[in-house]
C-alpha cells in the first residue's frame, strides 16, 4: 500500500488529473453503451459539414478511446505518463495543461482539414463503385443537391477519439527539450537519443497517411499534434521560457 501512494503521490497533479479523467471516460462510454448510450457519437470528433458535429467535440474527443479492446487507452497513457511527468516539472503545471489542449487542438484541426481536403475525392469513388456511375456524374449530383441523404451519412460515418494527438505533441516537445537523452524503444536493443526517436515516429505517421495504410487512424492528426508542439516550444525557447536542458 505504501508503495502504491507513492507512486501515485510522485505523479504531477496535471498528469495524475489527465490519466484519471481518461481512465473514468473509458470506463462511462463501456457503462453508458450497455444502456444504450454511445457517447463517442456525442463527445468523439466529427467532420465540421456533419450534422452531429459540435464544437465541444474539438476537446472532448481527446478524453474518448477504443472501447473494443484496452490497447488504445493503455498505450496513450503510458505515455502520458512516462514523458508528461518530466514535461510537467519542466513547463510547470499551467503551462502544461496548456501546452496538452493547444496540441489536442492542434491535431483537432489537422484532422478536419484533412477531411475536408479528401471528403469529396471519397466519397464520389464511394458512389461511382456502389451505383455504376462515372465521377463527373456523382459530382453533378452532389451539386444538384441530390446526394444530400447520402452526404449525411458519410459524414457522419467520420469519428476521431483518442488523446494521440496530444501525446504525440508531448513526445515531440520532449525531444526538443531533452534532444539527447537516451532512450531504450521496443524492438531495439540499443538507447536512441530522444530526438531521432520523435524524428522517426514523424516520419511514420508521415508515411502511413501518405500511403493510406492504417487507414483507420488519424495519423494527421498525430502530426498537426506535432506540428503545434514544435510551434510552442519553439517559441517558449526563443522568449527564454525554458532551457535546452538535454542529456548526453
Amino acid at each position: 500500500m505504501a508503495y502504491r501512494n507513492s507512486f501515485f503521490s510522485s505523479i504531477p497533479a496535471v498528469t495524475k488529473n489527465l490519466l484519471i479523467i481518461n481512465v473514468l471516460m473509458w470506463v462511462a462510454t463501456i457503462v453508458m453503451l450497455k444502456q444504450g448510450v454511445d457517447l463517442t457519437t456525442w463527445l468523439g470528433l466529427h467532420f465540421w459539414q456533419a450534422s452531429e458535429f459540435n464544437a465541444v467535440q474539438m476537446a472532448t474527443y481527446m478524453f474518448m478511446h477504443d472501447t473494443n479492446g484496452i490497447t488504445h487507452l493503455f498505450f496513450n497513457m503510458f505515455s502520458l505518463w512516462m514523458f508528461g511527468v518530466t514535461l510537467e516539472r519542466v513547463l510547470g503545471p499551467k503551462r502544461f495543461l496548456f501546452f496538452y489542449f493547444a496540441c489536442g487542438l492542434g491535431a483537432a484541426l489537422a484532422q478536419e482539414l484533412i477531411w475536408q481536403l479528401t471528403w469529396e475525392g471519397e466519397f464520389v469513388s464511394i458512389m461511382s463503385m456502389q451505383y455504376g456511375l462515372m465521377p463527373d456524374e456523382v459530382r453533378q449530383l452532389i451539386t444538384a443537391g441530390k446526394m444530400d441523404t447520402f452526404l449525411g451519412q458519410y459524414f457522419n460515418m467520420h469519428v476521431t477519439i483518442g488523446a494521440s494527438g496530444a501525446v504525440f505533441g508531448i513526445l515531440l516537445a520532449f525531444g526538443m527539450i531533452f534532444p539527447n537523452m537516451r532512450m531504450y524503444i521496443i524492438p531495439f536493443p540499443f538507447p536512441i537519443k530522444a530526438k531521432y526517436m520523435v524524428i522517426g515516429y514523424g516520419l511514420i505517421e508521415l508515411f502511413f497517411g501518405l500511403s493510406g495504410s492504417m487507414d483507420n487512424v488519424a495519423h494527421f492528426a498525430h502530426l498537426g499534434g506535432m506540428l503545434f508542439a514544435f510551434i510552442i516550444i519553439y517559441y517558449w525557447k526563443k522568449k527564454g521560457a525554458i532551457g535546452n536542458n538535454g542529456f548526453y
